[in-house]
């Protein structure tokens, strides 16, 4: 059963979780403004570079349900330390690799180990913190994530300037499995007094039962499609693409794209917590803030894509990143809606079908602009062949956008068929106009 309050212990195992989490996206993010240095160290080009980026978020996709599924049967504790010792040595390899095959089976181990920490994040957070506080210490979470973005932005550029690629990714790589002990040492799955759940095996047929009562509630669905459009758009900036079109299509120094590119984490790390604050204490503003967020992105996309020559100003690149940025917090409301629409049982099961829509998201269109590049580079000028390939990030957006309000309004429609039934819902929410049309 969910706590009434939350502790100073439940804090400390936090902290302790979250930088696990925090080291994840670091090295989730770290090839983000390495790509140029690794387009040179395994003689790759765009679609070759854009594997590296496919395969790791790929697999992170496809272990979200198995990782909610593990959480839910072995506890956070042994799948965060787990996590923490496959990342390390997933950056380790990735270190002395010396070729393409070497490099994409450590960006592989790494993307596994990656996949791993934050449904165990929020499984723990779930059981140490009140209902109220869930979204706060979510957003929070996501926040401080954002500093391990943060250092794979300037920083790393910095260090990999000076230090060279084997010893910035050797460093980071064994901090990281060294973390795994503490991992083990000071986390607790369940608060003092509270007894540890048994869970029995899960016989192979009875998970796929599971992942379908997860998958059947409208608010889980709804969740998939909140991550598929609001955290997309982001991460592929993030993540591999933003730094090369900075560079390439827009003609800023390293230094200048790097400082571009940590916009999109420093935006997210203040405006997380506003925003889990407000949707902890408004829950019914939760979809009317994802709907603003989807119609601006679209905005500033066809004003990156439709500038007239393709090269913006430098202030104008900064605005519209901060304003994408926004999508990370927003993308929060999917595991808000998870957390209060399913069992505490399904948690993690259903965090993990939500999860899975960004990155899925995000696994396509690198793939896709990757392989666009490749074809228009040799043929047009960098901001006309980013312009094109870029379209496949619009229109995976506009899709997601549409998917979205589709379940909005049913997953609405299931929340009225309930309070008609008698049944107490978690918020309540105000019968419009337009409700009428999907119960009809």
């Amino acid at each position: 059963m969910p706590v009434d309050r939350a502790t100073k212990q439940a804090w400390l195992i936090w902290s302790t979780a979250v930088l696990v989490y925090i080291a994840a996206l670091f090295h989730r993010t770290s090839l983000g403004v390495a790509s140029l240095e690794a387009g040179d160290r395994f003689a790759v080009g765009p679609a070759a570079l854009g594997t590296f980026t496919v395969l790791q978020i790929g697999l992170y996709a496809l272990m979200q349900i198995p990782t909610g599924l593990l959480v839910d049967r072995f506890g956070p504790r042994r799948v965060l330390t787990a996590a923490a010792l496959l990342m390390g040595v997933g950056q380790v390899l990735f270190a002395i690799a010396d070729s393409y095959p070497l490099g994409l089976a450590a960006r592989a181990v790494l993307g596994v180990g990656d996949a791993m920490t934050w449904v165990s994040v929020l499984r723990l957070a779930a059981a140490h913190f009140p209902p109220r506080r869930f979204t706060l210490v979510m957003t929070l979470s996501a926040a401080l994530g954002g500093a391990g973005n943060l250092v794979a932005t300037v920083p790393l550029t910095l260090l990999l300037d000076n230090a060279g690629w084997t010893v910035t990714f050797l460093a980071a790589g064994l901090a990281t499995a060294a973390y795994s002990a503490v991992v083990a040492w000071r986390i607790r799955e369940v608060p003092d007094g509270v007894p540890q759940p048994v869970v029995e095996p899960v016989p192979l047929r009875a998970v796929g039962a599971k992942v379908r009562d997860a998958w059947r509630e409208p608010s889980t669905r709804l969740g998939f499609w909140v991550h598929f459009t609001s955290m997309s758009t982001p991460a592929v900036l993030g993540l591999l693409w933003g730094f090369p079109y900075l560079v390439e299509a827009q003609g800023l120094s390293r230094p200048s794209a790097s400082a571009v590119l940590s916009t999109l984490v420093l935006v997210a790390i203040v405006t997380g917590p506003v925003m889990g604050t407000v949707i902890g204490n408004r829950p019914e503003w939760r979809m009317p803030i994802v709907g603003s967020y989807l119609a601006v992105a679209v905005l500033c996309w066809a004003v990156l894509l439709g500038w007239p020559g393709g090269v913006l100003p430098t202030p104008a690149l900064y605005v519209l990143f901060a304003v994408l940025a926004l999508g990370n917090p927003a993308s929060g409301v999917a595991f808000a809606l998870v957390r209060d629409y399913n069992p505490l049982h399904r948690v993690s099961t259903a965090t993990g079908v939500a999860n899975v829509g960004g990155f899925a998201a995000v696994t396509f269109t690198a793939l896709v602009v990757g392989v666009l590049l490749d074809v228009v580079e040799p043929a047009l000028p960098a901001p006309q062949a980013y312009r094109i390939a870029f379209l496949s990030v619009v229109a995976v957006l506009l899709v997601g956008v549409w998917r979205t309000v589709v379940w909005w309004r049913r997953a609405r429609a299931a929340v009225f068929a309930a309070e008609d039934r008698g049944e107490a819902v978690p918020v309540q929410l105000r019968r419009r106009r337009w409700d009428v049309l999907v119960e009809a």
